[in-house]
């Protein structure tokens, strides 16, 4: 079997994580677009393992409906009663069967373990020819965790000694027990056969095959992380927003590594399936979320919330809004605008402040500038849009769409009563509500004659300020005549 593909890994998921104070259950908590589950099956797929298991327990029926939606070639096994780690491995391997080759054990709750730290341990075991190796890392302040004793000849483990449990020379130990672990399948069976449940908690420990195995002959050796956050667990809200941190660091670190300028990087947030091209610029308070990508040589933020949005080469997006939105190259977007779902911005487009699209296209070099609405509708090439104009699309019980064609100049003030289209070239004129098609090359007028009615401040509202400065304007005309 390769060190780099074992015949499985199982993930812990079957805990209720109380300390999280919360209806959803812990490893459902998202972490930079990912639940915590979601990071932990990422590293593990970069091991290629031939079986892949998360034992599930307490609110099963949902982790199973997200694991179903989300990564369907996942199994689940179930641990009905948690009855300890060394019972949920033993539920796996009974939906597993018969494994023959390398199972790597690891937690549903460490979001900052690398694929790569996992491939390492796997390789460690089998270079080795251990019957398990545990995945360690020395920390600063080992406090509360188990600690590694090893042989001091051979660096090969001889225990995990609790907190609780060791000696002051053993609690001087910096180098702890992650949780994680590589093990020969066939003889971690066997083991988990042998586990007593006579401790404190009643409950099957896994820690407790590395000293069955070792009482057999076996070796027992471990693999150092790297960078010990890796190994993190999270029981809280509080450590959920450390883990956020370190990982949104790493996220910003990889993108500024690969050509990207991130002006402020602790104002910046970014989830894990955000991409970039080269040269892009990210100013401060931006959050990208999904599957946004920036490309190469746009500018976006500050002040920025995109979230599964494109944004094209040369694009600039300014304190804007927007969600599953497509951003033509060099576009200009805000400030002040909100794209909802199904805006695609042509290029070299404008969308300007105070501008709210919906299920819009709009063309390439086209104008939406400032104080508008724009839904369901399809705007032509090099038109504009004028000032506080409002697609009206909704009747109360129905949309329609509003079509607009290319190189139009529509005036201020205008309402596009949906259905209606207006054809190329045309103009419409201020404070028109557009309720009829338009031929192309039109102009249209859709409002009310102006008609003045002189004096009328005067005998309706008399003695009132506005009649006072109209008499005295008139007065004035009358001296300057």
């Amino acid at each position: 079997m390769s060190a780099i593909r074992p015949a499985a890994v199982v993930v812990l998921a079957a805990g209720e994580g109380t300390r999280m104070k919360s209806a959803t259950p812990k490893v459902l908590h998202e972490l930079c677009g990912r639940p915590l589950v979601g990071h932990v099956l990422a590293a593990a797929r970069e091991l290629e393992p031939e079986n892949l298991v998360v034992v599930v327990g307490h609110a099963r029926e949902q982790v199973t409906a997200h694991l179903g939606a989300t990564d369907p070639g996942v199994r689940t096994a179930v641990q009905a009663e948690q009855n300890g780690t060394g019972h949920a491995v033993r539920m796996a391997l009974e939906e597993l069967g018969t494994v023959d080759g390398t199972v790597v054990v690891v937690c549903g709750d460490t979001p900052l373990l690398r694929g790569e730290t996992l491939r390492a341990l796997a390789a460690n075991h089998s270079a080795d020819g251990n019957a398990v190796t545990v995945l360690t890392a020395e920390v600063p302040d080992a406090t509360g965790y188990g600690r590694i004793v090893r042989d001091g000849a051979s660096g090969a483990v001889t225990a995990i000694v609790e907190h609780k449990d060791a000696s002051d020379s053993q609690r001087a130990i910096r180098e702890i027990n992650s949780g994680v672990f590589a093990f020969d399948g066939q003889l971690l069976a066997d083991a988990l056969g042998k586990v007593r449940t006579d401790n404190s908690q009643g409950e099957e420990y896994l820690t407790d095959v590395l000293g069955i195995l070792r009482e057999a002959g076996h070796r027992v050796g471990a693999s150092v992380a790297g960078d010990h956050r890796e190994i993190a667990g999270i029981n809280n809200r509080v450590q959920l927003s450390e883990a956020r941190r370190i990982l949104n660091d790493r996220l910003l670190t990889e993108a500024m590594l690969g050509g990207v300028t991130v002006i402020d990087p602790a104002t910046t947030w970014i989830d894990v399936d955000v991409t970039f091209g080269q040269d892009a610029i990210v100013h401060p308070g931006t959050q990208l979320h999904g599957t946004t990508h920036i490309g190469e040589g746009a500018e976006v933020g500050p002040n920025t919330r995109l979230t599964d949005t494109t944004v094209e080469a040369g694009a600039r997006v300014d304190n804007t809004v927007a969600v599953s939105s497509h951003i033509g190259p060099q576009a200009s977007v805000g400030p002040f605008a909100y794209l909802r779902p199904g805006t695609r911005l042509g290029a070299k487009g404008k969308i300007g402040t105070y501008v709210e699209t919906k299920n819009a296209t709009i063309g390439e070099g086209t104008k939406v500038p400032h104080l508008s609405y724009v839904g369901d509708a399809t705007i032509g090439d090099y038109t504009n849009i004028g000032a506080a104009s409002v697609f009206v699309n909704y009747d109360g019980k129905d949309k329609h769409h509003t079509t607009v064609g290319s190189h139009c100049r529509t005036g201020s003030d205008n309402m596009f009563v949906a259905p209606v289209t207006v054809g190329d070239g045309s103009y419409t004129a201020a404070g028109s509500v557009i309720t009829k098609d338009v031929p192309p090359g039109s102009l249209a007028v859709a409002r009310g004659q102006q008609r003045n009615i002189e004096g009328w401040v005067a005998r309706k509202r008399p003695g009132s300020a506005a009649a006072k400065a109209a008499e005295t304007a008139s007065r004035q005309g009358e001296s300057e005549n």
